[in-house]
């Protein structure tokens, strides 16, 4: 099970418990309901640490995740191949298998590169 489900069914479980206790209570129903929320919010700070801590590690690896797939996207649509098919050693001629532009000197190990400094 999810950690977000378990805490969520955690948190709605708290509340449940604290509007049960509260039933007895001569008070207004809406009352009751606010109080009943303070308080579970309340107790799942202390009760349900281990699983808000759980679930906020699931979602930091969910956005790391998807951050990465995010640049290896964008490197792929801005023509970067190195980027997108993660061969740091390969450069942009030998990816799409040209044989190199006229501009280019035999010998040259600094091909597709641009002008050496």
């Amino acid at each position: 099970m999810s950690a977000a489900v378990k805490y969520t069914l955690g948190r709605v479980g708290l509340f449940a418990v604290v509007v049960a206790a509260l039933w007895p209570v001569d008070i207004d129903i809406f009352l009751k309901l606010i109080v009943a929320l303070l308080f579970s919010a309340a107790l799942s700070f202390f009760l349900l640490k281990g699983w808000r801590d759980e679930m906020a590690e699931e979602m930091a690896a969910a956005a790391e995740r998807r951050r990465t797939e995010k640049e290896q996207l964008r490197s792929a649509l801005a023509g970067d191949d190195q980027a997108a098919t993660g061969d740091a050693g390969t450069s942009t001629d030998q990816v799409t298998g040209d044989a190199g532009s006229s501009t280019e000197q035999p010998g040259s190990s600094d091909s597709g590169r641009g002008p050496a400094a």
